[in-house]
């Protein structure tokens, strides 16, 4: 009977510690989930080509529109928002946040390039003539 006791009461600590780490973890969930995408889910070898011809432009606009909705969107309570002990004011604060969250993909993309994610990745293309031998 005691074993069974202490067994539960093992099993009621570690469901405990999970919910704290859970607890805990949850407000980084949507960076945890943007650091795994831009690392895994995206072919760097091909977006690096498409920004480096032009592409950088449209990151660029993409960017500047997400500062803009953002803003627009929810503006802090007090008319500002502290940021490191500064006080920036709504769209600055924005744009250092998407600023952030892009240099956090470039990032991401610059790790997949220098091979640390390879053996997490399948990002062979298929080849586009495949399948298409018809007469």
């Amino acid at each position: 009977m005691e074993l069974l006791e202490s067994l539960l009461n093992l099993l009621v600590a570690i469901l405990e510690v999970l919910a704290a780490l859970a607890k805990t973890i949850a407000p980084w969930w949507p960076l945890i989930a943007w650091v795994a995408f831009w690392s895994l889910a995206v072919n760097w070898v091909s977006l690096r080509k498409t920004l480096l011809s032009g592409g950088w432009i449209g990151l660029v606009l993409i960017g500047l529109m997400m500062i803009l909705v953002w803003g627009c969107v929810w503006p802090p309570d007090a008319g500002h928002e502290t940021i490191f002990g500064l006080k920036l004011s709504n769209f600055v604060a924005k744009t250092v946040w998407v600023t952030g969250l892009i240099v956090i993909m470039l990032l991401c993309g610059s790790v997949q390039l220098s091979g640390a994610c390879d053996r997490y990745l399948n990002l062979e293309q298929p080849d586009p003539d495949a399948g298409h031998d018809h007469h």
